[in-house]
């Protein structure tokens, strides 16, 4: 493939990274049924044969192996253990009993909570401000040429968006609705009455209310 094709964008990460993304972890082990150790938690980097248990080690003793564990029913694993491998940066860690861990792949999140200021490019969930991903899968996705060309793309449109708002009659309503001002409104039914009394003939006192002196 020419430069800039799916091959390049392939060589940016290791082999076993697309394969662990897909992988389906804590499942009992086909060779160790029998054992209490045969819960699938582990993954060679090396061989990339699918989800191992801590018995089927023995077979990997030179390898290159990691330990998955489990958050909030999301696939995880230590900093200290990927990162020997593996450039993170961008994606947010959590400490989860006492030990630093990064998400194996993405967790949407319907709505970012209230007051949130950043979230993950990718599937929106809230991190905290110093990160761009909420885990390797979006990291993988975030940083792709295709991904940061589909941003960009809409990013235009919004832009052109606003532009075209702006300069449409919007503008024009808004200054039509500044320069409106509202006619004196009609006196009210008691105005009216108030008005006609004050206009008519004024009334004299009664005779029986003149005090004559002779």
């Amino acid at each position: 493939m020419g430069a800039g094709g799916p091959d390049e964008e392939d060589n940016r990460w290791p082999p076993w990274l697309k394969p662990l993304l897909g992988e389906h972890f804590f499942v009992q082990c086909k060779l160790h049924a029998d054992s209490h150790k045969s819960e699938c938690n582990m993954y060679c980097l090396d061989c990339m044969n699918g989800a191992l248990c801590s018995l089927c080690l023995a077979h990997h003793k030179d390898h290159r192996y990691i330990q998955i564990r489990r958050s909030s029913y999301h696939d995880v694993t230590r900093v200290s253990e990927i990162q020997k491998y593996l450039d993170i940066s961008g994606v947010q860690t959590y400490v989860i009993n006492s030990a630093k861990v990064v998400f194996i792949n993405e967790r949407p999140q319907p709505r970012p909570g209230k007051g949130v200021t950043n979230t993950c490019e990718v599937c929106d969930r809230s991190l905290v401000d110093s990160f761009r991903f909420c885990s390797l899968g979006c990291k993988i996705v975030g940083t792709s040429k295709d991904f940061q060309k589909k941003k960009r793309h809409m990013a235009a449109m919004a832009s052109d968006s606003e532009d075209s708002y702006s300069s449409s009659g919007h503008g024009k309503l808004n200054n039509k609705v500044q320069s409106f001002r509202p006619s004196t409104p009609p006196p009210t039914s008691v105005n009216y009455r108030t008005a006609k009394r004050r206009k008519g003939i004024p009334h004299r006192a009664p005779m029986g209310g003149l005090i004559i002196q002779y």
